[in-house]
């Protein structure tokens, strides 16, 4: 059962994780209530923002099949709760075969292994940089949002092998649902390594409440709109 008093909200300050707080009272409920209350949020706000984008979508879809050859969803496995793989559906915005070009440019790598991130990464399409900044690409997860693979908010679904990687410390963070937005992409520095982003993670998932959720988002929509981009 969670406390009685305000819910501490997880920030990210110079590369390390720190804690502060939020001004939204805590609502008092049990972890089975607050899951519940999120899952119902999720579903209702997942398929009102999918029909209120669905001009965007298409606009979109029209976009990246005429910028470059291949399809417009890009599928992915990843690593959703529990360490149960799912489908992760993105707009396309690589060339197709990016996945097996990525050996070729490793030596690139702007992050600590085993993340992958380039700022000027060669396989990213015209259409795909600007849909990366604004978060276009993001989208489609409303749909593995409404078949319960992720939420709205919670840690970024890795890849199998980055998974991998974790330590049982660090495995906790699979104990919630993956989320669209995550509490490092709005905190902070992008360019940490992988074990810093993994501690922010652990820092949600120790003090998540729906207050803590809710100013992820605000803090998200400020980000999309001013292209700051997401990770």
């Amino acid at each position: 059962m969670k406390k009685a008093g305000r819910c501490a909200l997880p920030l990210f300050d110079n590369g390390k994780a720190r804690v502060g707080r939020t001004d939204v009272p805590l609502m008092q409920s049990s972890d089975a209530a607050y899951t519940w209350t999120k899952r119902v949020i999720d579903v209702t706000f997942a398929f009102i923002a999918l029909v209120i984008l669905m001009p965007v979508l298409l606009v979109v879809a029209v976009g990246v099949k005429m910028d470059s050859t291949g399809p417009v969803v890009f599928r992915q496995k990843r690593v959703g709760r529990y360490g149960n793989p799912f489908i992760f559906y993105k707009f396309r915005s690589m060339e197709v075969g990016a996945e097996d070009a990525r050996a070729e440019i490793l030596h690139l790598n702007e992050a600590e292994a085993p993340l992958f991130k380039m700022r000027n990464d060669p396989r990213v399409t015209r259409l795909g940089r600007w849909i990366r900044k604004y978060a276009v690409d993001e989208i489609p997860q409303l749909v593995n949002v409404l078949k319960g693979d992720m939420s709205f908010v919670g840690p970024r679904p890795h890849l199998p092998e980055e998974a991998r990687q974790y330590t049982p410390e660090q495995s906790r963070r699979l104990s919630v649902i993956p989320g669209i937005t995550c509490l490092w992409q709005v905190s902070g520095p992008k360019r940490i390594s992988f074990h810093e982003w993994i501690a922010a993670d652990l820092e949600y998932v120790n003090r998540r409440c729906l207050s803590v959720d809710l100013a992820i988002v605000l803090r998200t929509i400020k980000v999309v709109l001013t292209g700051e981009g997401t990770c």
